[in-house]
C-alpha cells in the first residue's frame, strides 16, 4: 500500500496553484505545507483528504523524466470535472475523458499534463 508520492516541480508557487484547482474535484486539498527550513532543503505542499497529505509537490528543480499519478474518482462525472478543472488551471490535455477498455472494460479516465509535464490522471473503474 503506498502511503505517499511526491515528485519535484520548476516553479512550486505555479503548481502548488494548478493542484488546488485539478484536484478539487477529487475531493483533494492543500492540507499542509513544509517550509524549506522546516525541512532543510525546499518548501512542500501536501494534498490530500480527509486530512492526509498523500500527494506531496516540492522543490524548484524539474525532473528530467515526467511521472504519472493516478487518483482513483468517485464517478465518471467526478473524472470529467477533474479534467476541466485541470485544463482551466493551465493542464494540457493527454487523454480526454473516456472508456480505455484496452486496461479494462470499466476503465474510465482522463489524463493532463501539468505545467512541468507530469501525467496526472483521474480514474473510475465502477461501472456506469
Amino acid at each position: 500500500m503506498i502511503d505517499h508520492i511526491g515528485f519535484s516541480v520548476s516553479d512550486y508557487e505555479r503548481a502548488k496553484a494548478f493542484y488546488q484547482t485539478a484536484l478539487a474535484p477529487l475531493g483533494y486539498s492543500l492540507i499542509m505545507e513544509v517550509t524549506a527550513e522546516q525541512t532543510g532543503h525546499d518548501a512542500a505542499a501536501g494534498f490530500g483528504a480527509d486530512g492526509k497529505p498523500d500527494f506531496w509537490i516540492g522543490g524548484e528543480t524539474a525532473m528530467n523524466k515526467p511521472v504519472h499519478i493516478a487518483i482513483t474518482a468517485k464517478d465518471r462525472a467526478t473524472v470529467d470535472a477533474f479534467y476541466k478543472a485541470a485544463i482551466a488551471a493551465g493542464g494540457s490535455d493527454n487523454g480526454p475523458p473516456g472508456i480505455r477498455a484496452h486496461y479494462h472494460p470499466n476503465y474510465y479516465g482522463a489524463f493532463v499534463r501539468d505545467p512541468d509535464g507530469h501525467n496526472i490522471e483521474a480514474v473510475c473503474h465502477a461501472p456506469e
